[in-house]
């Protein structure tokens, strides 16, 4: 009998932590001018994709993080027209974002086309929709200078990053914070991909304290992603508008109604609104990370 081959997410190796997955099918892998992309089939989890071994999708439980990352800041705003998506070259947001009728223009920018191109070829259930919306727009650049250099104004901005390594390090610097809160509207929202706190503490509270310096209200947000391991994955929020966080689950759901009541498999008004309820630990950390400490 032929050994099963198994390939580990190396994200915490300085941890001493390692998550395998036996591979069923290798179905793509290639190294790009940014990133090494290794796609594969696994028995549980589907689909699964890896960028500098870390896991970024699965087939099994995508639909927590886009949900999340998505319907969060549009329904805690109410009436987001323009938004942008920093990354996101999946199109997995995209998809959720375009659910939004509010929503008139999705810009994406992302820098890696092979990563839009593979997207576009493997997972042809998400970004065939995506593509076909005429509301989308796909821009392949760099995304800290998009935001340093546009005229455009947004409603929204969604970092969706990888972690603080590669092209993703310039999405959790102080500039790049400062260039999206340039090119928000009065009362926008920004929301970061803040890692696992319990192994990435230092990703979470970097970004709290520069977020903190520039906004009205700083903090996260929590969501339990089974392939993202270590427990809570933290989604970092920022806004000029100090009430948006406090939106009670009743505006919540009336504006969910209002959207259509589109099908979800995770969020719900009711989980919006405790994903602000951050465990001690957690909230500690936001606490000490706006304070300076």
């Amino acid at each position: 009998m032929a050994e099963k081959c198994w390939i580990a997410e190396t994200l915490f190796d300085e941890l001493g932590v390692r998550i395998s997955y036996r591979v069923d099918k290798l179905l793509y892998e290639t190294k790009t001018e940014h990133q090494h992309l290794v796609l594969f089939k696994q028995a549980f989890f589907g689909k699964m994709l890896m960028i500098d071994g870390a896991t970024q999708i699965s087939a099994k439980d995508e639909f927590i993080y886009q949900e999340m990352m998505s319907h969060v800041p549009l329904f805690a705003h109410g009436k987001a027209r323009e938004v942008l998506i920093v990354g996101g070259g999946d199109c997995g947001i995209a998809e959720e974002v375009l659910k939004h009728k509010t929503v008139k223009r999705l810009t994406q920018v992302e820098i890696d086309v092979k990563v839009v191109e593979f997207a576009r070829e493997h997972f042809p259930e998400i970004t065939r929709p995506v593509f076909a919306d005429p509301r989308f727009e796909s821009v392949i650049g760099d995304g800290a200078k998009y935001v340093a250099l546009t005229d455009r104004r947004f409603d929204v901005i969604i970092v969706d990053s990888t972690d603080p390594q590669g092209p993703g390090k310039a999405l959790y610097s102080q500039k790049f914070y400062r260039s999206c809160k340039r090119c928000l509207n009065k009362g926008g929202v920004v929301v970061t991909q803040n890692g696992v706190p319990m192994f990435q503490p230092r990703e979470l509270t970097s970004s709290i304290a520069k977020l903190g310096r520039l906004f009205a209200d700083t903090s996260c947000y929590v969501a339990a992603i089974p392939t993202y391991v270590g427990g809570h994955m933290a989604m970092g929020f920022a806004t000029t508008d100090q009430r948006l966080r406090q939106t009670p689950v009743k505006t919540i759901a009336a504006r969910y109604r209002k959207a259509g009541s589109f099908a979800t498999e995770y969020w719900t008004p009711d989980v919006h609104v405790a994903a602000f309820a951050l465990p001690r630990f957690i909230a500690e950390k936001v606490t000490r990370a706006k304070l300076g400490r």
